[in-house]
């Protein structure tokens, strides 16, 4: 006969918190790529920020730092943190200088703060 342990609400968290670190490094990753790759349309996205193509470029490295801090352990939150603070500005600049929709940078903002809520208890073992 086979036992199967309760689902703790610490395991819950468990599950959700590496959930939402896949989604946001899937999501990071290919966006990093396309702008590393210089796909045409990040191109072109960043000519109009007008801050050059170096831009894109120091935007992708930010974008893998974020991924790469989800998934050391202890750190998670600052990932988490930085990746929030990237898609707070790319708002910024969707809503001002884009006058794009920002749905996809609100998405991304939302998950990442999400995510920041569940691994809350590694920023009192930070201080």
């Amino acid at each position: 006969m086979t036992t199967s342990s309760p689902v703790t609400p610490e395991k819950k968290t468990m599950i959700a918190s590496w959930v939402l670190r896949i989604l946001l490094a899937a999501a990071f990753l290919a966006a990093a790529s396309s702008k590393l790759a210089g796909v045409s349309m990040m191109v072109q996205v960043f000519d109009q920020i007008g801050l050059g193509q170096w831009f894109r470029y120091v935007t992708a490295f930010v974008e893998i730092a974020g991924v790469v801090a989800l998934f050391i352990s202890g750190v998670t939150v600052l990932g988490a943190l930085w990746l929030a603070a990237t898609m707070f500005f790319a708002l910024l600049t969707h809503l001002f200088i884009l006058h794009s929709n920002p749905a996809g940078a609100v998405i991304l903002l939302i998950l990442a703060l999400v995510l920041v809520w569940l691994e809350r208890e590694q920023i009192a073992r930070l201080r």
